[in-house]
């Protein structure tokens, strides 16, 4: 028995039982004496336990009244260390610390659980970083406004930016997800507008307010089907799904072959060391800045008016250097 599951026994044993002497604590957790007591120390210590040693009874018990419970899961040393490293790496993606914040004080058990190997557990979050890039921060205030809306399953009403005509639009939606992709939160909503789903990026939201009436639930298959068909972040809501084929050489196929561009992507090797990939896409957008970014280690054939697309805006990236 590890010491996270000695300090469960402990916290059932007392509260059970109400007052437990010393040496049956010890005959129940098969401990020397100088264990359960370093144990007791720390679930007075590190995790708030109120036990108070109760004289009358010769026994350990917790204070009257008290209220007091160790997380409802238990978790060795192990799996407490993996749990702290996922923390870590999702903090990366909170900007504002509004996931952490929230977290926080679980965290703080969980690292005195640890014990001696809390210091251990420091020094591996300390050397596991994430990198982002070409983040957009997103305000915290939108963030916890649209989950909690998304939980209480009400509408919300947003001013919202569209980049694409640069106009600012009033939209009344129902919250159906929060998606986080490429370090950016997206809302996925159903938009009472336009009469059907949306995806909106936060950074874009200029103001939110929840209301009373009762959001719209779409199914999460429909959900899927519409918004997640498409490539990458740009759905194209509606619109038909096209599949494009890239042909990438042999330098730059090494690298692309293990990377994933869309879950239903299929690739194969082609004789002469290229990799050939074809990705479903119903907006160009996102495809056509990935294709761009491996510039003239890679070939769009088949699709002719994506390939044109392609065409056309290396033409004019050169054309910006003539």
């Amino acid at each position: 028995m590890d010491r996270t599951e000695r300090f469960y026994k402990i916290e059932r044993l007392l509260r059970h039982r109400g007052s437990v002497s010393f040496a049956v604590l010890q005959e129940e957790l098969d401990v020397s004496p100088a264990t359960l007591k370093r144990d007791l120390q720390y679930l007075r210590d590190r995790l708030d336990a109120p036990i108070v040693y109760d004289r009358f009874d010769n026994g350990y018990r917790f204070e009257q009244d008290a209220r007091h419970e160790l997380p409802g899961m238990w978790f060795n040393e192990k799996e407490i260390t993996a749990l702290l490293t996922m923390h870590q790496l999702m903090s990366g993606l909170d900007d504002d610390g509004v996931l952490s914040r929230h977290l926080q004080p679980l965290i703080d058990k969980l690292q005195g659980m640890l014990g001696g190997d809390e210091g251990e557990s420091r020094e591996l979050m300390r050397r596991v970083k994430l990198i982002s890039t070409a983040r957009r921060r997103a305000p915290s205030r939108h963030f916890e406004l649209l989950g909690a809306a998304l939980v209480q399953r009400k509408r919300v009403w947003l001013r919202y930016f569209k980049r694409s005509d640069r106009k600012e639009s009033e939209r009344q939606v129902s919250p159906q997800r929060l998606v986080n992709y490429r370090n950016t939160w997206y809302l996925d909503a159903w938009c009472h507008a336009s009469d059907g789903l949306r995806r909106f990026a936060l950074d874009a939201i200029r103001e939110a307010k929840v209301e009373d009436a009762k959001a719209r639930q779409v199914p999460l298959k429909e959900l899927e089907a519409e918004l997640d068909a498409g490539y990458g972040i740009y759905s194209g809501a509606g619109a038909k799904v096209k599949w494009a084929t890239l042909v990438f050489n042999a330098d730059a196929a090494q690298w692309v072959a293990v990377e994933e561009w869309h879950p239903e992507q299929q690739g194969r090797w082609l004789a002469d060391g290229r990799y050939e990939l074809r990705v479903p896409y119903s907006d160009p957008t996102e495809l056509t800045m990935d294709v761009l970014r491996h510039g003239d280690s890679v070939v769009v054939t088949g699709d002719k008016a994506f390939a044109a697309r392609i065409a056309q805006r290396l033409q004019q990236a050169a054309n910006q250097y003539a």
